[in-house]
């Protein structure tokens, strides 16, 4: 199966494009909407199949959801509604974004762990052996943990305590704009955020994604840590590109 919808719902958009999983090229521009102000079930599921018919799509489709997804159904809600926990994700976009007649499914797995699928097919983890991290730097921290090559699904690590709070509360990209930090002060509480994933889980190499990448060369003098680490290669895209992998994987 090569070409496959694949659809990116963040807290503060929608966004979603065609893409052929072969090389990982979107088949047409991306197309974004606005994540509706309550971000509760419906109204998502009903945003998202705006991005479904802009496209006029009738075929496999892999979302990218920020939270916790087992089997479809969501199991956290840290950044989103809490109307949405225990919903069947995968379900209600099914319904919602699959037109009577088309051979249609959706396949809903965890935001972070989808753009690690791209990085690591088609970025900078692309045959990369040994432990490999995938942060993603934005509103929140996101992670997606790789050994071999192989996902390690709904790690979250975003959420692990650093100095009595979560860590994305003191050290993601959000915290620097409303601290209103520099880029070499803010660099220095998210070096202490790698520290705590080194002590826990001795990565070769860490990707950094997500929207402060394309700052990369501003931050990356000040960091210092055992292991590589390179800047994402899909940057705004891996969301996309990596939703439509995961919905080829359960395909195969």
């Amino acid at each position: 199966m090569k070409e496959i919808l694949g659809i990116d719902i963040g807290g503060s958009g929608i966004k979603g494009a065609p893409v052929d999983v072969d090389s990982g090229s979107l088949l047409a521009p991306r197309f974004r909407l606005r994540t509706p102000d309550s971000a509760k079930p419906e109204p998502v599921a009903e945003t998202a199949a705006k991005i479904a018919s802009h496209f006029a799509w009738c075929g496999p489709i892999g979302c990218g959801f920020p939270a916790v997804v087992l089997g479809g159904v969501v199991r956290s809600a840290a950044n989103i509604h809490k109307k949405w926990i225990d919903v069947d994700a995968q379900a209600l976009f099914t319904q919602a974004l699959c037109s009577e007649g088309c051979d249609c499914r959706v396949v809903v797995a965890n935001d972070a762990d989808v753009a690690g699928l791209a990085e690591m097919t088609f970025g900078a983890g692309k045959g990369r052996k040994g432990v490999v991290l995938v942060i993603t730097i934005g509103t929140g921290i996101g992670s997606a943990l790789f050994t071999d090559g192989v996902l390690v699904p709904n790690t979250e690590l975003g959420h692990i305590e650093m100095k009595g709070a979560e860590a994305e509360t003191l050290a993601s990209d959000a915290a620097r704009q409303r601290l209103k930090l520099s880029w070499k002060r803010w660099a220095k509480r998210f070096n202490r955020y790698l520290g705590e994933l080194e002590y826990l889980f001795s990565p070769d190499l860490f990707i950094l994604g997500g929207g402060a990448s394309k700052n990369y060369e501003k931050f990356i003098p000040y960091l210092r840590t055992r292991a590589e680490i390179l800047p994402a290669q899909t940057l705004n895209e891996a969301g996309i590109i990596g939703a439509a992998l995961a919905a080829r994987h359960l395909y195969e």
